[in-house]
């Protein structure tokens, strides 16, 4: 299913510069960013779960925000994309 994942992290300290770039780093294990903190990913429910928890772990619950939005498996009609940013599908091959 596709996933949306956007976050948002405190980062007026070292400690939260830090968490912001750890949870970027972990999304793009999973995904493609299409924005500053939004990713979208192809994931199962088990991988799902488990970058859940993940994340959770390294966020402050007290200053930062996540959020997941389950697209599901016919995604490509829920997504309508304006501007200048090339589109891609998540199931096409990469080449960088």
């Amino acid at each position: 299913m596709l996933v949306l994942i956007t976050y948002d992290v405190n980062t007026e300290d070292a400690a939260g510069r830090k968490r912001l770039r750890k949870i970027a780093k972990e999304c793009v294990n999973y995904g493609q960013r299409v924005q500053n903190s939004v990713f979208e990913c192809l994931l199962d429910a088990a991988q799902c779960r488990k970058l859940q928890a993940k994340l959770c772990s390294i966020m402050d619950m007290e200053r930062d925000s996540l959020r997941f939005y389950y697209l599901g498996n016919h995604y490509e009609s829920k997504i309508d994309h304006f501007g200048c940013k090339n589109t891609y599908l998540p199931e096409d091959p990469l080449i960088l």
